[in-house]
């Protein structure tokens, strides 16, 4: 298995590409001057309290107030707002918590104007980016999240990622953890920790209290509302989180871009540092590892996959639906049954992807074709979890219901990846599905009408088209030659639609795909 990062760079963003055997399995966009990043601390004011909503909500310089429920105080809350006034104020020298008070717990089903007050000042962190016309969701629970820990100021208790199944692993962890960990601190142990030294985890340590204390040094001169603690860049937060041995190579088009996170891989992983290489050439690097073409067939409304299958994704105000359709195709299945099985497997594969390329969060609702054997419903269902299962994102898969529906539902903390795919229609005002989708339908189409046994077979295309499907060497007709043994007539036509196009068999007949 071969696992890619490609980074492009252009003056106002920075595009991240995870390529996973060559597929495009997730895409991010780092834009510059966007503030409100999941994981950014903010020094915030109080707006109102609404006991009706049991939650505030808070000015933290976005247009829309920050949205800050009770559940999310966190237990200490108390304890922070009293080390905030005395670090506002200047009071305060030392920020290591070791010999700060702690205030009484808040009650779990309290109310929030007993704890919080109009012009209140209070530390915030971004959980949820704002989306759509909502502001961000925010917690004053703080979390600094490095390498091999999360550090977790204003409680005491150290927990091991529950992904860790050996219990020898966690005592070890446990034990290492609470050998080091400052008081006035918890630590969550992270996954990636399995296996790790000391060394490396205590070298983890203390960039989080570098990082922490940094951060309270900057509270006494900070206008309120405004940043104080800003999460690390995109490349080296996703480096941070997905980075392991399973990485084959790095590629970034951009020398700042490339040095950053040369010297990031450097410090988590040394000796992965080799696998960052500075792409260099004239062809776009997304151009070069095939990423445009996968966007432009990956985002639209319909997905096609192999054997003919489709999805069809759509997007409600409350839901996602996914219709899972087999297309008109002949297949070698014995039956019913075990088509639809095998439809249902691939477009699970696809839908494990689409999840985590659009970033898709709430409740999606999948049409899965109906089985009637049990046992095939279970294969399924065990199938969608494991394709699941790299998927960073909190979710839930329930089991398939007798109407064939599977339901999800997916953690979404910023705005869902939304790529339009169509192109302006160079023969009227309207818009036309992106020509490089046009290409995969005919292939699809004439992979169909071969295997329908059609000997001579003519295709007829707009100019366009038609030049394309010739062009170079191989061209797409000869990879056809070297893929069906069959040589395809190409025929221009100037009347057609720019993304028309219709196959005719020997007499002349128009072919129904």
């Amino acid at each position: 298995m071969t696992k890619e990062l490609i980074v492009r760079s252009s003056s106002d963003a920075v595009d991240f590409a995870l390529l996973k055997n060559g597929r495009l399995i997730e895409l991010h966009k780092e834009t510059e001057g966007f503030d409100f990043s999941v994981g950014d601390i903010f020094l915030a004011k109080i707006r109102k309290a609404l006991p009706g909503l049991n939650a505030a909500f808070v000015n933290v310089g976005y247009e829309k107030d920050g949205f800050l429920h009770y559940h999310d105080l966190g237990p200490n809350v108390k304890t922070m707002l009293k080390f905030v006034k005395k670090a506002t104020s200047n009071q305060l020298k030392n920020f290591s918590l070791r010999d700060f008070p702690f205030e009484e717990e808040i009650d779990k089903n309290g109310s929030i104007a007993d704890t919080l007050h109009s012009n209140q000042s209070v530390l915030v962190q971004v959980v949820k980016e704002p989306i759509s016309t909502k502001g961000p969701r925010l917690s004053s629970e703080l979390s600094l999240a490095g390498r091999y820990i999360v550090l977790v100021p204003f409680s005491d208790r150290v927990s091991v990622s529950q992904k860790i199944e050996s219990k020898e692993e966690k005592n070890r962890l446990k034990r290492l953890v609470k050998s080091i960990k400052p008081k006035g601190f918890s630590v969550i142990i992270r996954t990636v920790a399995e296996g790790k030294k000391v060394a490396d985890i205590d070298r983890d340590l203390q960039n989080l209290m570098k990082r922490w204390e940094n951060m309270c040094k900057k509270l006494s001169k900070a206008h309120q509302p405004s940043k104080v603690l800003g999460e690390l860049n995109k490349a080296s937060s996703i480096l941070r989180d997905m980075f392991n041995d399973s990485f084959t190579s790095i590629s970034v088009d951009d020398d700042v871009t490339f040095t950053q996170i040369k010297d990031y891989v450097g410090k988590i992983s040394p000796d992965s540092e080799s696998i960052v290489s500075h792409y260099n050439s004239k062809v776009p690097i997304f151009e070069k590892y095939g990423i445009e073409r996968q966007i432009k067939t990956s985002f639209g409304k319909t997905v096609t996959m192999k054997k003919g299958a489709y999805l069809v994704i759509e997007h409600t105000e409350a839901m996602h639906v996914i219709d899972v359709n087999s297309g008109n195709r002949s297949n070698k299945a014995k039956n019913q049954e075990d088509t639809a099985l095998e439809v249902n497997m691939i477009s699970a594969t696809e839908i494990a992807r689409q999840l985590r390329l659009r970033d898709m969060g709430g409740i999606i609702v999948v049409d899965f074709i109906d089985m009637n054997n049990p046992d095939n419903r279970r294969k399924l269902y065990e199938h969608l979890k494991d394709e699941m299962s790299d998927d960073r994102a909190k979710h839930k898969i329930l089991p398939p219901s007798k109407f064939g529906l599977i339901q999800i539902t997916r953690q979404r903390v910023r705005p869902e990846m939304n790529i339009k795919t169509s192109e302006k229609d160079p023969n009227s005002d309207g818009e036309i599905e992106a020509p490089i989708v046009i290409v995969n339908k005919i292939n699809a189409d004439l992979q169909k009408i071969l295997k329908k046994g059609n000997k001579k077979i003519t295709l007829t295309a707009h100019p366009f088209i038609a030049a394309y499907l010739m062009k170079g060497f191989p061209s797409p007709r000869s990879k056809w030659f070297f893929d069906f043994k069959k040589w395809v007539k190409i025929q221009p036509r100037d009347a057609y639609n720019y993304l028309e196009y219709h196959f005719y068999d020997q007499d002349g007949s128009v072919i129904k795909v």
